[in-house]
């Protein structure tokens, strides 16, 4: 008895002296310091548990200790020890080296930033901006490893808490994705690029600033692409807000030209967080296999004149009015260059019954 507490008094020694360092560390700001932190008290306390060494009560005891030498300490529980542990565990195969001499029992920890070594395209940087209590829910609630990366980006990008975390987890949305028809992970060489550009595109967009009553046309039918292009440029602010995150619009009707033939594809956007040009081909009716080799004609000339060196290639997306999503991935996956299709619906074309229920726009302008 007295040998094990004089060993979980020197653990509790060594992990309060990882916890004073990487609060220092911490204290500049660094997320992935505190990551490090609990990754690499994980790996001690899994060395040590799990074959034998400490016995059962161990965390509970070294707890115990640590809110003694450390009157205040939150967040190192004998629970919280366990989830450390699980952490370690679920992420160890990345080969992650954050510490020194640990095939010694009771070595000292060397907290320093998380090092990563079989990255493979994970997406690291949104790993290290997601704090510890949500990846703690993520890998208690997810188990695939697909699903947990959807889910790290989620939350690094929406900076959503844990409270939303456990509504869109509970809610599965990772198996409800409403994703666009798309060759991606086909035609985007690096994995963690194409992800990204799955989550940045729907399959269908409710363009509600575009009223064809308002716009004077007869029948809504009548609308073409044109129409809606100008009605796009004219509430651009709205259609990227509509369309996605990070979109710095370029042009519309945007010039290109290549061995004396000239092209006008319909909107040019550059994406900062797929660091790519986005250019998207408006279409009145239903999805037409032509439009894919027109859009690949119009990403051959961008990547070729237009792109930057340091920029990725050039994705394409078909917004029409409706598309047989099967036929689409059927047909598109021939094509090398990354494009998706997807739909999009005017306010004139919401059900009655729908429509009535929505604020009247001129009502909204007088609340605001």
């Amino acid at each position: 008895m007295v040998e094990k507490i004089v060993r979980y008094k020197s653990a509790a020694e060594v992990i309060k002296t990882a916890i004073l360092q990487g609060q220092y560390e911490a204290a500049k700001g660094a997320n992935r310091i505190q990551l490090s932190v609990y990754f690499s008290i994980g790996k001690y306390i899994s060395l040590n548990t799990r074959n034998g060494v400490w016995g059962t009560g161990a965390l509970e005891a070294i707890s115990q200790i640590l809110r003694k030498e450390l009157p205040g300490l939150r967040g190192f529980s004998a629970d919280s020890l366990k989830l450390m542990r699980i952490f370690y565990e679920e992420w160890r195969y990345l080969e992650a080296t954050p510490l020194e001499a640990m095939d010694k029992k009771d070595s000292p920890l060397s907290i320093r930033e998380l090092q990563f070594t079989n990255l493979a395209d994970f997406p690291i940087e949104d790993f290290f901006r997601v704090p510890f209590t949500h990846h703690s829910r993520i890998l208690a609630k997810v188990k695939s490893i697909d699903e947990r990366l959807y889910y790290i980006q989620r939350c690094a990008e929406e900076q959503m808490s844990v409270d939303v975390l456990k509504k869109v987890i509970i809610n599965d949305e990772y198996n409800h994705q409403s994703k666009v028809a798309n060759n991606f992970a086909s035609t985007i060489k690096k994995s963690n690029l194409a992800r990204r550009a799955v989550m940045m595109f729907k399959d269908s967009y409710l363009l509600n600033f575009i009223n064809v009553e308002q716009i004077g046309e007869r029948d809504a039918k009548d609308v073409d692409e044109r129409v809606v292009e100008q009605e796009i440029v004219q509430n651009i602010k709205q259609f990227i807000t509509t369309f996605g995150r990070d979109f710095i619009f370029i042009g519309n009707q945007y010039h290109l030209e290549i061995y004396g033939v000239e092209h006008f594809p319909d909107l040019l956007f550059f994406n900062r967080e797929l660091n790519a040009l986005v250019v998207v081909e408006l279409k009145s009716g239903e999805f037409k296999t032509s439009y894919l080799g027109q859009l690949m004609g119009y990403l051959s000339i961008l990547d070729a004149k237009v792109k930057k060196v340091h920029e990725n290639p050039s994705i394409g997306i078909v917004l029409c009015k409706s598309a047989n999503r099967e036929y689409v991935e059927f047909v598109i996956r021939d094509y090398n260059k990354p494009m998706g299709v997807a739909t999009y619906t005017t306010t004139t074309e919401i059900p009655e019954d729908l429509r009535k229920t929505l604020p009247n726009i001129e009502e909204l302008k007088k609340l605001l």
